[in-house]
C-alpha cells in the first residue's frame, strides 16, 4: 500500500497508545412481537373500517346514479311539457282568431237580418204572402210580388243558418282552446314540480356522497399510517435481529478485537453527504461488476488495491485534495469519523486488523448495506462483492468519510 512520511509518523504515534476497549455503541430499538401484533390489529381495524366506509360509499354512489337518471328523465319530461305548452298556446291563439272571424260572421248576419226587418217594416207591418197576392194590381205585379217574397225568404233562411253555424263553431273552438291551454299549464306545472323534487333529491344525495367520500379518504390516510407503523416496527425488529446475529457471528470469528483505544477517536467531522456516499458506492459497484483486477498500489482506472478502490470511489464522487487524499488502510481509519457497526450506512468504510490495533489494519472495504461490502480483495480473488464477516479481524467500528 501507498505510504507517505506523514503516514509513517502518525502510525508511530499510534503505536505508543495503550489498548483500551471502545465504549459500547447504541443498538437499533427492538420492538416486541406483542407491539407488532398490536400494530397489526390496529391496521386490520382500520382496514375493516375503510372497507365498511367504501361499501357505504359504493351504495350511496349507486343511489346517486339512480337519482341522477330520474332527474334527467324528469328534466326531459319538463322540456317536453314546455314544448307541448307552446303548441297549446299557439292552438289557443288560432282558436281565438277563428272565434274572431266567427264573431264577425255573426255580426254580419245580425246586420242582414236587421236590414230585412227594416225592409219589412217599410213595406208594411202586415206584409204576408197572402196579402201580397191580394193586393196585386195585375198579373205582372203578382209575379213580381211572389218573386220578391221568395227572395226574402231564401235570404232570411241563409242568414239565420250562417248565424247559428258561426256561433256554434266559434264557441266550440274557444272552449276547446281554453281547455287545452289550461290543461297543459297544469301538466307543465306538475312536471316542473316533479323535476324540482328529483333535482332536490339528487342534490341531497350528492351531499351524502361527498360526506362519505371525505370519510373514506380520512380512513384511507389512517390505514396508510397504521400500515407504516406496522411495517416500521417489523423492519426495526428485523434490523435488530440482524445486528444481534452479526454481533454473535463476530464474537465467534477469530481475531475480532476491540478497536485500538486511547484518546484518539478519529475525525469529529465528516466530508461526505448522502449523495456523495451513494456515488462512491455506485463507482465501486461498477468496478467490481466490470471484474477489474487487483494490483497492489493501483488506484484505477484499470486496476485497484483495497485503499486504491476507496480513494478512487470517493474522488469520482466529488472529493479531492486537500480534503481527500490517497492514504493506506490504517490512515483512512485515523482520518474518518468512527461509526458503530450498528449505525453503518452504504458508503461507510470497514477495516480489518491482524491483532485489533490500528497500526496493524491490513484491509479496507466499502460497506454496501445488509452486511455486504465492495472490496479489492487480492491478486487471486480480484474485486469482490462479499460478506463483511468473510475476512478475519473486522474492527468493531467503521469510518465515515
Amino acid at each position: 500500500m501507498f505510504k507517505s512520511k506523514k503516514s509513517v509518523a502518525l502510525l508511530c504515534a499510534l503505536t505508543l497508545m495503550a489498548s483500551v476497549p471502545e465504549i459500547a455503541f447504541a443498538k437499533t430499538p427492538k420492538p416486541t412481537l406483542a407491539q407488532i401484533a398490536a400494530a397489526k390489529a390496529a391496521e386490520i381495524a382500520k382496514q375493516s373500517a375503510a372497507a365498511a366506509a367504501q361499501s357505504k360509499l359504493n351504495s350511496a354512489t349507486k343511489t346517486l346514479r339512480q337519482l341522477s337518471a330520474l332527474a334527467d328523465a324528469a328534466a326531459a319530461r319538463y322540456r317536453k311539457a314546455q314544448a307541448d305548452l307552446v303548441v297549446a298556446i299557439a292552438q289557443a291563439h288560432t282558436a281565438a282568431a277563428h272565434y274572431a272571424i266567427a264573431q264577425a260572421s255573426v255580426s254580419q248576419a245580425n246586420k242582414t237580418i236587421g236590414r230585412m226587418a227594416q225592409n219589412a217594416y217599410i213595406m208594411g207591418s202586415g206584409f204576408t204572402d197572402l196579402e201580397s197576392v191580394l193586393h196585386a194590381t195585375g198579373p205582372q205585379d203578382l209575379m213580381d210580388r211572389l218573386s220578391t217574397l221568395n227572395s226574402l225568404g231564401a235570404n232570411n233562411s241563409a242568414a239565420l243558418a250562417r248565424f247559428k253555424a258561426a256561433s256554434i263553431v266559434a264557441q266550440a273552438a274557444k272552449v276547446e282552446a281554453d281547455r287545452t291551454k289550461a290543461a297543459q299549464v297544469v301538466a307543465t306545472n306538475q312536471v316542473a314540480a316533479t323535476k324540482k323534487a328529483a333535482d332536490d333529491s339528487k342534490a341531497i344525495q350528492q351531499k351524502e356522497v361527498n360526506r362519505l367520500m371525505a370519510v373514506q379518504n380520512q380512513l384511507a390516510k389512517e390505514l396508510a399510517n397504521a400500515r407504516n407503523v406496522r411495517i416500521t416496527l417489523e423492519q426495526q425488529r428485523q434490523l435488530a435481529l440482524l445486528e444481534e446475529a452479526s454481533a454473535a457471528k463476530a464474537a465467534v470469528t477469530p481475531n475480532q478485537y476491540r478497536v485500538w483505544g486511547g484518546t484518539f477517536k478519529g475525525r469529529t467531522t465528516i466530508r461526505s453527504t448522502d449523495s456523495i456516499r451513494a456515488a462512491a458506492v455506485a463507482y465501486a459497484t461498477k468496478q467490481v461488476k466490470a471484474r477489474k483486477p487487483y494490483v497492489w498500489g493501483a488506484q484505477g482506472p484499470n486496476s485497484f488495491d483495497c485503499s486504491g478502490l476507496v480513494y478512487a470511489a470517493y474522488k469520482a464522487a466529488g472529493l479531492g485534495y486537500p480534503n481527500w487524499s490517497r492514504l493506506n488502510a490504517a490512515l483512512y481509519f485515523v482520518d474518518t469519523q468512527r461509526v458503530p457497526l450498528s449505525q453503518l450506512v452504504p458508503g461507510d468504510l470497514l477495516f480489518y486488523s491482524y491483532d485489533g490495533s490500528v497500526q496493524n489494519i491490513h484491509h479496507i472495504t466499502i460497506y454496501a448495506g445488509n452486511g455486504k461490502m465492495w472490496e479489492a480483495n487480492s491478486t487471486k480473488a480480484g474485486l469482490l462483492f462479499s460478506d463483511m464477516y468473510s475476512i478475519k479481524g473486522l474492527m468493531p467500528s467503521g469510518g465515515r468519510v
